[in-house]
């Protein structure tokens, strides 16, 4: 499909407003909220029958900090510096990062979590101090990545940055959309749902002027006097898309993400002359707690190698497995430590009374697996791990038979997996050229961009929804800020 109108060539308009949002996830709630409350008319469209994306379908936790700490971080008795908060997420990312992305949201953070909770989400002020993705005792505050594990625990302090909903469990995506569409409805945001923003109206300037739309098999043709804003998801759904940039993952992803992930507003940024960036990267999860007890096992390779410390986050998991050059990847413990709750489906490929006996079962390397116990427990004995400083908290020597290696092969677990590519954006929101420079009129937020969280090795959960969120609202302040076409 051709992804470019030009706007000389519309001879007539079937809708008008100074600011269209296309898709109404939490990305584009909140910028479709920022833009009405300065003073824009706005127009916010939806490919389905309803509201919520991606953002609905998550647990909802925001990964804030800094600023001396959220009003929940503070009453809960944690406290962190913007600085602290920046070297954390720098160190997640590395290279990887947008420096003026990671600034501004550093800078701001805490008080976006002020604006959560003046729209209506409840946080209740509870500390979870467990190992768990999601806290199911109601408390919104809690670790959710590897804040507490080397080398992060390294170079900045141990904060809890996980803020949920108050008693929403794995729900707390519908606490939020609840909460965002009460408002959005409030302002007067005008919305269309039912409706796939296909292609951009651009005119001879290079100015993007509105979209055209497909509603019940019909054309729309969408004027925007001051500028469009994309936020229809990341590219996940899109086979064709994850073929090119993620083939490795690809064949053993399990998509996660709602049906909408197709990457059309990435497409259509692209067709507009935006530059679509790290898209050959994308998180995958591979789940190893809870039960926390599973963090005493160790992972090893088909080499009978350990490779990282087990007690990070289930992302960076995913990220080394996937980074093996071989694909046999295992969990070895013992029976003290052994459990198999139901939601992870991994083989058992051997059991045995020694170590020796498990190796040997398993077809790995004669001796390997049996020195990597040994070192590991001779050194787990004193409470230390030299090779990878996996936390004390989590150390005990593996001495209690029968022994059970468990299969995570990625083939076989087929682990959740989404995009993080998308439009290369300043942190307000303006897609930009190949020459760094905006295309006027253009707008994007969310996973149509490629936002704070640019890999698997550093991501943790609520990175996705604190972007989204907080860089939506900057997208449509600034969108609405434009003068007129």
């Amino acid at each position: 499909m051709k992804r470019i109108v030009r706007y000389e060539d519309v001879r007539h308009f079937d809708l008008t407003a100074d600011v269209v949002v296309c898709g109404y996830g939490g990305a584009g709630g909140c910028a479709a909220l920022e833009a009405r409350r300065a003073g824009a008319e706005v127009l916010l469209i939806e490919q389905a029958s309803g509201a919520g994306g991606s953002t609905m379908m998550s647990a909802c936790e925001m990964f804030l900090g800094g600023g001396g700490g959220t009003r929940l971080q503070r009453e809960l008795g944690f406290t962190e510096t913007t600085d602290n908060f920046y070297a954390y997420l720098k160190a997640c990312f590395g290279d990887n990062t947008d420096e003026a992305r990671l600034r501004q949201f550093v800078d701001n953070a805490a008080a976006h979590f002020d604006w959560m909770e003046a729209l209506g989400v409840v946080y209740k002020r509870g500390f979870y101090a467990g190992r768990d993705v999601v806290a199911m005792t109601g408390d919104s505050l809690q670790y959710t990545g590897n804040e507490q594990s080397y080398p992060f625990n390294t170079v900045a302090a141990a904060v809890p940055h996980g803020h949920l909903p108050a008693d929403a469990n794995h729900e707390g995506g519908l606490r939020v959309m609840a909460a965002l569409v009460a408002r959005v409805t409030e302002a007067g945001v005008r919305t269309q749902f039912d409706t796939r923003a296909q292609q951009l109206i651009q005119d001879d300037s290079g100015r993007v002027r509105g979209i055209v739309a497909r509603r019940f098999g019909e054309r729309q043709f969408i004027e925007a006097r001051r500028g469009v804003v994309l936020t229809t998801g990341g590219f996940i759904m899109n086979e064709a898309m994850t073929r090119r940039h993620i083939p490795s993952l690809d064949a053993v992803a399990l998509r996660h993400g709602n049906p909408g992930d197709r990457g059309d507003g990435i497409l259509m940024g692209v067709a507009a002359g935006g530059q679509a960036i790290n898209m050959g990267e994308a998180f995958v999860g591979v789940a190893h707690y809870p039960p926390a007890q599973l963090t005493y096992g160790i992972f090893v390779n088909a080499a009978g190698q350990r490779f990282i410390n087990e007690d990070i986050y289930l992302a960076r998991l995913g990220h080394y497995i996937h980074a093996q050059p071989d694909p046999r990847v295992y969990l070895f413990i013992d029976n003290r430590f052994f459990d198999r709750p139901a939601y992870i489906q991994t083989e058992i490929v051997a059991v045995g009374d020694t170590v020796a006996e498990v190796e040997r079962d398993a077809g790995l390397p004669p001796r390997a697996l049996q020195q990597t116990v040994a070192f590991y427990n001779e050194h787990a004995a004193r409470g230390e791990d030299p090779l990878f400083h996996k936390s004390p908290d989590y150390l005990a020597p593996l001495t209690t038979p029968p022994y059970a290696l468990s299969s995570y092969r990625l083939s076989d677990l087929k682990p959740p997996v989404f995009t993080l590519g998308g439009l290369d954006v300043r942190p307000t929101g303006e897609v930009l050229d190949s020459d760094g420079d905006p295309i006027a009129g253009l707008y994007a937020a969310g996973r149509t961009v490629a936002g704070i969280p640019r890999n698997s090795q550093g991501y943790a959960s609520g990175m996705s929804v604190a972007d989204v969120t907080y860089f939506g609202r900057l997208a449509g302040i600034q969108a609405a800020a434009a003068a007129p076409a």
